[in-house]
């Protein structure tokens, strides 16, 4: 994979998880990586994991809902590092419920983290990366997309949405240099799992073909990927790293 030097990153939702594993692979790749969270206590945590892997990094408090927020936080990037290269939109929520038991807030919800802080954080992101040549972004999109999962209807459909968007965005921004691409996620072993019991894990784990949860950091080398100049020629693709989950029947 070719070096990222000089090319700086967004990386929304990087206070934990699959966030922080990606703005830590960018900066062993070289990249100087713009930490975007809420929390600023983590943001900085992950800002200082980044410096220790070799790499600049500044934190920008966002909440990506929000357009004055998105817009502050990519000026920012502009301002400290003069250019924008590669994002990475993965903050977002999951809200469960069955669908004829969920409020209008409960939807709304899941639609505005997952799905509109997706087209605002490209809104804005995309003419940085004009004025910069080009660029590639990554979405965060999920399992949850491909697959009918019970009480998880307005996530999937949050999700599904990224998707199409991205799809979209890839034909309109091709001319320009900018590539976009999806990644959906399996079940990855996050915060969220934390205080899970062992036989839950070892079940679920069962399930995965390759016989294991997924790691923050699996997903982190695919975006890192999709953004190097290894994968130059794929755009409006949806990257899978599930394990084999949706492609093989166990």
């Amino acid at each position: 994979m070719s070096s990222m030097t000089d090319k700086v990153a967004i990386v929304t939702g990087a206070s934990s998880g699959i966030g922080r594993a990606a703005a830590i692979a960018f900066g062993k790749a070289s990249a100087k990586v713009v930490v975007v969270a809420r929390r600023e206590d983590k943001g900085q945590e992950t800002v200082r994991l980044v410096q220790e892997a070799g790499s600049e990094a500044v934190f920008v408090q966002a909440d990506v809902t929000k357009a004055a927020d998105v817009e502050a936080m990519v000026k920012k990037a502009l301002q400290i590092y003069g250019r924008l290269d590669y994002a990475f939109n993965n903050a977002g929520s999951g809200t469960s419920g069955k669908i004829a038991d969920l409020s209008e807030s409960d939807w709304d919800l899941e639609i505005n983290a997952n799905l509109k802080s997706v087209w605002l954080s490209m809104k804005y992101e995309i003419p940085a990366m004009q004025q910069s040549g080009g660029g590639a972004i990554v979405n965060t999109s999920s399992q949850g997309a491909l697959l009918g999962v019970a009480t998880y209807g307005a996530y999937g459909a949050a999700k599904a949405g990224v998707i199409a968007l991205s799809r979209a965005a890839a034909a309109e921004y091709s001319a320009d240099r900018i590539r976009i691409n999806t990644v959906s996620p399996g079940a990855v072993k996050t915060d969220l799992w934390a205080g899970a019991p062992p036989e839950m894990l070892d079940q679920v784990a069962a399930g995965i073909p390759l016989q294991r949860i997924g790691a923050p950091e699996d997903i982190a080398k695919a975006v890192v990927y999709l953004c190097s100049d290894g994968a130059a020629f794929i755009t409006g693709h949806n990257l899978i790293v599930d394990g084999g989950f949706t492609a093989v029947q166990k």
